[in-house]
């Protein structure tokens, strides 16, 4: 019996409703007289518990290429690759796909970068091209990355939602929960040894709290992204930082002293060279 996509689908959500009650798996019950019309029925059901078996046996391979990155032979391009897939190129997740969003805004950077920065979400230069940081916020990001010694290409960058909420509004609370695991994944996989959260509200989202940036900054957090264990299935760890983001940077030049504080004190964590004098408003 072959089993079509509607099928297989309501076969998927029925084995996770078993799960969620805890019911374990199915397996097939032999059946007697098979030729018989009136056995008919078992042997129906017979094929589809076999079925979900096999569909339940591929789904829980997936899970573990999505969410072992240390999984033996799989680089981090490649799982950072199976994440965009499960997001897929038109996901419909929550309102901002119906809300002018062009398209996805994954991350983009080195999958073994040892900083990550994570800003709000795209903005419309980021919704055409589908890369985050490439409009005139992100030319200034550049400009700080290259202040600490290193080039774009050596970091990671992502955002706390991947498509760009309508006029650039502060992405809503469901929003972001939607996108959550999907950037906690990139986060395990990339495993930085830092990230800096851009503004306010990558720092409220990530730390979940909230309070003002001025309480914020200054200081490392202990990080450990919910659900992302290490190779020993211990919770992952990392430091995390807070700065402005530098949209406000470019309304409020005078704070770029104080993004370049936050940012040296990273770099000292990485063990970078810091030089002691900030760099010009042309380079930061």
């Amino acid at each position: 019996m072959t089993l079509d996509a509607n099928t297989k689908s309501a076969l998927r959500e029925r084995l996770n409703f078993y799960r969620e009650l805890g019911v374990g798996p199915l397996y097939r019950r032999a059946a007697i007289n098979s030729g018989a019309p009136d056995d008919f029925g078992v042997e129906l059901v017979d094929e589809l518990a076999e079925a979900a078996d096999r569909l339940a046996d591929a789904a829980e391979r997936e899970a573990q290429e999505a969410y072992l990155p240390s999984a033996t032979g799989i680089d981090r391009a490649t799982l950072l690759q199976v994440i965009a897939d499960d997001i897929g190129p038109d996901c419909q997740r929550c309102k901002l796909a119906k809300l002018g969003r062009k398209q996805i805004v994954f991350g983009t950077g080195d999958p073994h970068a040892e900083l990550m920065f994570i800003g709000e979400g795209p903005g419309a230069d980021e919704d055409a091209q589908g890369l985050p940081f490439v409009g005139r916020a992100g030319q200034l990001l550049n400009n700080m990355i290259a202040a600490m010694g290193l080039k774009r290409e050596q970091v990671y960058i992502a955002n706390i939602v991947k498509c760009r909420p309508p006029g650039n509004r502060t992405p809503e609370r469901d929003e972001c929960e939607t996108c959550s695991p999907f950037l906690m994944r990139q986060i395990g996989v990339i495993r930085p040894k830092v990230i800096v959260a851009l503004g306010a509200t990558a720092a409220k989202n990530l730390l979940s709290v909230n309070d003002s940036m001025a309480s914020l900054r200054g200081r490392f957090y202990d990080y450990s992204p919910p659900g992302i264990v290490d190779e020993s299935d211990e919770p992952l760890q990392c430091k995390l930082a807070v700065t402005y983001h530098p949209a406000f940077l470019l309304r409020d030049p005078r704070q770029k002293k104080e993004a370049w504080r936050d940012l040296q004190m990273v770099m000292r964590h990485l063990n970078l060279p810091t030089p002691q004098r900030a760099p010009s408003d042309e380079g930061s």
